[in-house]
């Protein structure tokens, strides 16, 4: 069971760095970033950060490379929101 449930969550922490890919896209594809909270991804990137170091210190590495791809998602996202916040 416990090696099922690692699984899972090995695979929710993919698909949830999965999920900002379209942000990324539809920012890159517009060329614009006017409805993109920065503040919010910031904030995101901030909890991610948090939880990389987390699963490092708990040596939880199904949690910790997850939060890494989840921070380089995210990050693309915040990056390009503030690249093309104004424009």
């Amino acid at each position: 069971m416990k090696e099922i449930i690692t699984f899972l969550f090995g695979v929710s922490m993919l698909v949830n760095a999965a999920l900002f890919i379209p942000q990324t896209l539809k920012i890159l594809k517009t060329k614009s970033a006017k409805d993109v909270s920065i503040l919010t991804f910031g904030g995101f990137n901030i909890l991610q950060v948090i939880g990389v170091m987390y699963g490092y210190v708990q040596g939880d590495f199904t949690l910790m490379w997850g939060m890494v791809a989840s921070l380089i998602a995210c990050g693309s996202v915040t990056f390009c929101a503030i690249i093309f916040k104004n424009k």
